[in-house]
């Protein structure tokens, strides 16, 4: 039970290990309407294609928790649920539809980040390390035992789009070696400490405008966390000209300089960054997306846009 380009490695290693996949339940018409709007979510073989050459029969349930929906998962007579990233809330009837209930792989250590966002979270958090946790599932969201974990150390610069590619190919990992100790009966699960627990909420596209009252160290994480979806932006103010709405790829922080946040100091000689005030700090923007157009340097859009002292970036149109 997956979705996405987080559940494709774990569904591969799982078919390439021999285990028998009676069916693939994936979420109805995310693939083809992320490849229709040109999303940055689905960049993968897809899931349904995996399926397709694995001869994996595909079922896309509006709701998985509907009774005859349940009634068909029965039916399977299936041993195991392996869910990764399937995007819906699983009530007790469909656990019940597996011998063995069902597992989860979750993008976190948990019970770190228990959500829908888990590898945003954690670099927005400036988290050193993350990784991937498997679990036996319950009704309560994230909060099964934990079964298996996988660590690895957060990049300095790591967006959460590059993190979760790697996250994927550790939980495939993971996945193959659980369902084998799930299988041989050697599983000792470990319970969550509930004091530990922290949320990652799903992001959502207003997320991505930027605060300039943040300081930087926080906004060069937000940027990062931010990529490939929402995308992080700003808007740009000059005197007499319409706002210009930036996405903002690429950026760092650098030590303060006393601004008002959201004042644009002048750019350096060498046109390198585009720097902005925060509450603390300066965010240097490296690379950004001026609205209708393709990603550039700094350099290149400064190029074009003299600086003015009046310039500045703010929230909203």
């Amino acid at each position: 039970m997956g979705t996405g380009t987080f559940a494709e490695p774990a569904f591969d290693r799982l078919l390439a290990a021999g285990h028998d996949v009676p069916c693939l339940v994936t979420q109805p018409g995310k693939e083809k309407q992320s490849k229709a709007r040109g999303s940055t979510r689905q960049t993968g073989e897809g899931m349904e294609a995996l399926a397709a050459r694995h001869g994996v029969p595909v079922w896309r349930p509006g709701n998985i928790n509907d009774p005859e929906n349940v009634a068909r998962l029965h039916a399977f007579g299936a041993d195991l649920l392996v869910v990764a990233a399937y995007g819906q809330i699983l009530k007790p009837e469909v656990l019940g539809a597996a011998t063995l209930g069902g597992i989860n792989l979750h993008a976190s250590l948990l019970p770190r980040h228990r959500g829908a966002a888990p590898v945003a979270w954690a670099i927005i958090s400036g988290d050193a390390e993350t990784g991937v946790s498997v679990i036996r599932m319950t009704p309560a969201l994230d909060a099964g035992e934990v079964i298996g974990v996988r660590k690895t150390p957060i990049g300095p610069d790591e967006t959460a789009g590059a993190l979760e590619a790697r996250l994927a190919l550790v939980a495939a990992e993971l996945a193959v070696e659980s369902v084998g100790n799930l299988a041989s009966g050697t599983v000792c699960g470990i319970l969550q400490d509930q004091s530990l627990v922290t949320r990652a909420p799903k992001l959502n596209k207003q997320m991505g405008d930027l605060d300039w009252e943040k300081d930087a160290r926080f906004l060069a994480r937000w940027v990062r966390a931010m990529q490939p979806w929402p995308t992080a932006y700003t808007t740009l103010h000059r005197q007499g000209q319409p706002p210009v709405r930036l996405l903002v790829v690429s950026a760092e922080a650098l030590p303060s300089s006393g601004g008002a946040p959201g004042e644009i100091l002048r750019p350096p000689a060498d046109l390198a960054h585009l720097p902005v005030c925060c509450s603390d700090g300066v965010l240097a923007l490296k690379v950004v997306q001026p609205a209708g157009k393709a990603a550039m340097t700094a350099e290149a859009f400064l190029r074009g846009r003299p600086w003015a002292p009046d310039d500045k970036m703010a929230r909203g149109a």
